[in-house]
């Protein structure tokens, strides 16, 4: 069968965003910390990507990468290219990664108290960047910064535009982080622990906010996380890090059915179980390896409990677990049937 030129053209698009062999070093007085070591994922539109990992992983690291705001130096990225529909970011000028952050990219940061500056209204910083990338008025950037308000569902968007970040409760102030990040109507939207120092209700509020807001604009989602629950709900692909690399990569159903890397499988034995109330969680012996000092073979089998004398010695690659998933532990493919 013939495809048209058409058809030919939408297979070879290229996905909105990929990360593909990506390395970054921090260079320190007390020497060099690999903080990636060759992670790679991909993220198309309408998809939401998970990364899930302990603190430290790389997560957050890999998406201040993506974004150009990694401080520099100590960070230095060693290898490996980003790119935005087929654009390398990593070799684009810097007037070009920063068009590509204003409109491309956006990315809601973990503290949005932080993040938001404290001497400005909500409003005001809404607007600047609709003026100074849109052309908008002041009116016009004005009555924009009420729509996204009331988009997220700021109650009386009119009067608290013109408010603080103090004035605003902790999901408040979130809420308006999303804002401004989809202001400009991004592509691609890396939300960085969206949930954190929030209860749980308002967790809950703030992932189906999110996931209405994508599947209405059909936006590429990277959640980063160490929620294991929040990931259930709304992933359909997952990146699980662990030294700086990824160690699992597999859509949401099959990592949750049978994990396929030690590592995945330690963390979801971690979660509480309602069959199991009153019984003591399960852990992760050990603690995440120094990143100035990473052991040799596997990073995770110091503390692994399937580890042989193989893991000690041999990096494993990513082995093949069916379409679209991988695995990098050499009895991947063992565990998988275990499960």
């Amino acid at each position: 069968m013939t495809m048209s030129s058409g058809e030919a053209g939408l297979l070879s698009e290229p996905p909105l965003l990929e990360v593909d062999g990506l390395f970054v070093e921090f260079r320190t007085r007390d020497g060099v910390a690999r903080v990636l070591n060759g992670v790679s994922y991909t993220v198309d539109a309408g998809e939401t990507l998970a990364v899930l990992g302990e603190s430290g992983s790389g997560k957050s690291v890999t998406a201040q990468a993506i974004m150009g705001i990694l401080d520099v130096p100590p960070a230095v990225v060693t290898g490996g290219e980003i790119r935005y529909r087929g654009e390398n970011l990593l070799a684009a000028s810097e007037e070009r990664r920063t068009e590509v952050r204003a409109q491309g990219i956006a990315m809601i940061f973990q503290d949005a108290l932080s993040a938001l500056n404290p001497v400005f209204t909500v409003g005001f910083q809404i607007e600047e960047q609709l003026r100074v990338r849109l052309g908008m008025t002041r009116k016009e950037a004005r009555a924009r910064a009420v729509e996204l308000l009331d988009l997220v569902r700021i109650p009386h968007a009119t009067r608290r535009v013109r408010q603080y970040p103090h004035e605003f409760s902790g999901g408040m102030r979130q809420r308006a982080m999303i804002a401004m990040s989809l202001a400009l109507d991004p592509d691609v939207l890396i939300a960085d622990e969206p949930t954190t120092a929030l209860d749980v209700t308002v967790q809950a509020q703030i992932m189906d906010l999110l996931a209405e807001i994508q599947a209405e604009r059909r936006m590429g989602l990277i959640l980063i996380t160490h929620d294991l629950g929040v990931v259930a709900e709304v992933a359909d692909r997952i990146s699980v890090m662990y030294a700086g690399r990824i160690v699992e990569h597999a859509d949401a159903p099959s990592l949750y059915r049978r994990p396929g890397h030690p590592y995945t499988a330690a963390l979801m034995d971690s979660l509480p179980r309602l069959d199991l109330k009153g019984a003591e969680l399960n852990t992760i012996k050990g603690l995440p390896p120094s990143l100035l000092n990473i052991p040799p073979g596997c990073p995770f089998h110091p503390r692994c409990l399937m580890a042989q004398d193989l893991c000690r010695t041999d990096v494993p690659t990513g082995h093949r677990l069916g379409l679209g998933r991988t695995s990098a532990c050499h009895f991947a493919e063992e565990l998988v049937r275990s499960v």
